[in-house]
């Protein structure tokens, strides 16, 4: 069932304003001070009180489909081309971030650039992910980097029709290049700079760079055709999600932000696990989420892996 929700929480209405409202507002304190001043013979109080000044602390989510949820219900209709689910990970620990304001700009098919610039989903664009934080922002996840390196590109170049040979890997290693290991190098200084840009805009923020799931199992040659990937090429594609996760994990660490490992608890409860088990779907999904990606069990493990970490 699809329904408006708004991707921002009630309290967070507060967090809307902008810093020149908040000095505005002190002004206007400041002359009502004069006026309880001036009559203070009729009884007049002033407000008073830091709390009636401070705007609300924010936790903020960034990221991707892993993020957003795609198909899991309910999903927001602003935009709706983000797919972002009111039961991803994000809307589960937003209580348990201590802050008094909840912003979740996730967006299906964001990729780093996006953090900078809008990003063009129907039927309006996801503005710049990095607008969401202020110098209130106390708490920040980011989940990127699989767009980066092509994510969708390779499900489906790496799709086989048959479980044999390993036509994957032959299309990604040539004369002992990996293009896939280029890829994730090159997206090293970019999750670098992101990191350092969430800081630049939100100094005081715990700043947790989430990983992602796995996708096929962590041993053996995969469930062709529910997941269809060659036995051969299943070895692979493991390898190079967790060389993903490792680079993600080690600039994570270089910028002095949390790494969050949703990788070990998926393990066992990837696309090929059952449908009461799986974190992740299949080709033909089970449960209501996009396939390959979290349902809404996942998105349950994945919250639970980050409080770990707040």
């Amino acid at each position: 069932m699809i329904h408006p929700t708004d991707s921002v929480t009630p309290v967070a209405e507060y967090g809307r304003m902008t810093t020149r409202g908040w000095v505005t507002k002190r002004r206007a304190w400041g002359a009502l001070a004069l006026l309880a001043t001036a009559t203070a013979g009729l009884g007049v109080v002033a407000p008073t009180g830091a709390a009636a000044q401070t705007p609300p602390t924010s936790y903020v989510a960034l990221g991707d489909s892993f993020t957003s949820g795609p198909l899991i219900p309910n999903q927001s209709l602003e935009p709706l081309g983000c797919l972002r689910s009111d039961r991803n990970y994000p809307h589960l620990i937003a209580p348990n971030t201590g802050t008094q304001a909840f912003r979740d700009v996730s967006c299906a098919g964001a990729d780093t650039n996006d953090l900078y610039s809008e990003h063009g989903v129907w039927p309006g664009p996801n503005p710049p992910q990095l607008n969401a934080l202020d110098a209130n922002t106390r708490v920040v996840t980011v989940g990127m980097g699989g767009n980066d390196i092509g994510f969708s590109g390779i499900i489906e170049s790496c799709a086989s029709a048959l479980p044999f040979g390993s036509p994957c890997r032959n299309r990604y290693v040539v004369n002992g290049v990996d293009e896939l290991t280029n890829r994730i190098n090159a997206t090293a200084p970019k999750i670098a700079a992101a990191v350092a840009a969430i800081r630049a805009r939100s100094p005081q923020a715990r700043i947790l760079v989430v990983g992602y799931p796995a996708i096929v199992p962590d041993s053996g040659s995969g469930c062709w055709p529910s997941v269809p990937m060659a036995w051969n090429d299943v070895p692979y594609l493991r390898a190079k999600h967790k060389e993903l996760n490792a680079m993600l994990a080690g600039q994570a660490a270089a910028q002095g932000a949390v790494y969050v490992d949703t990788y070990t608890p998926s393990i066992g409860r990837d696309a090929c696990a059952s449908g009461g088990t799986r974190w992740v779907e299949p080709l033909i999904p089970g449960n209501a989420a996009a396939p390959f990606h979290p349902n809404a069990r996942g998105m349950q493990g994945m919250a639970t892996a980050v409080r770990a970490r707040l």
